[in-house]
């Protein structure tokens, strides 16, 4: 039995450091093509920009929400800590927003993160109101004042508490 297992388990190694070469052999048609700077363009553009990031970040926003509304602390924490990395990797392809998104970043975000830590959801909700001002302030000092953030008004996620 044990010799029937090392066969096994080495034959499953072996499958495992198989790896193909090209795009064909994995079945794609090797979307990425040219030189390695265009293959890099490529994959910059289709990562995107900011608009990408506020996408994610408009989802963890909704989230974040309705984990507080349901005092669901834990995932509140998970949402802020996503929510945060999105805006950060957007940061990093559109450096030129950080300034703008200074404030938000070093006061308004750990102050909701304070609110969450707190387990009271009225403190909660009060962090949420600021965190939706400090959405629309980064909006307008982007030159972007018409898109105007509010509080979730349908769960469109399946997550309980």
């Amino acid at each position: 039995m044990q010799k029937l297992l090392v066969i096994f388990l080495a034959a499953g190694l072996l499958a495992c450091n198989h790896r193909s070469n090209t795009y064909s052999e994995l079945g794609t048609d090797g979307w990425l093509k040219g030189t390695d700077e265009q293959k890099l363009e490529e994959v910059a553009h289709q990562l995107g920009g900011f608009s990408r990031t506020m996408v994610e970040v408009s989802y963890r926003y909704s989230e974040l929400y309705w984990a507080g509304e349901d005092e669901n602390w834990k995932y509140a924490e998970h949402q802020l800590e996503h929510l945060i990395e999105a805006l950060e990797d957007g940061l990093t392809r559109r450096p030129v927003r950080a300034a703008s998104a200074k404030d938000f970043l070093e006061t308004t975000l750990p102050n909701v993160e304070k609110a969450i830590e707190s387990g009271e959801k009225a403190v909660f909700d009060e962090g949420f109101q600021v965190l939706t001002l400090g959405c629309n302030a980064c909006h307008a000092k982007e030159g972007e004042g018409f898109i105007r953030i509010q509080e979730p008004l349908v769960r469109s996620s399946p997550v309980r508490f």
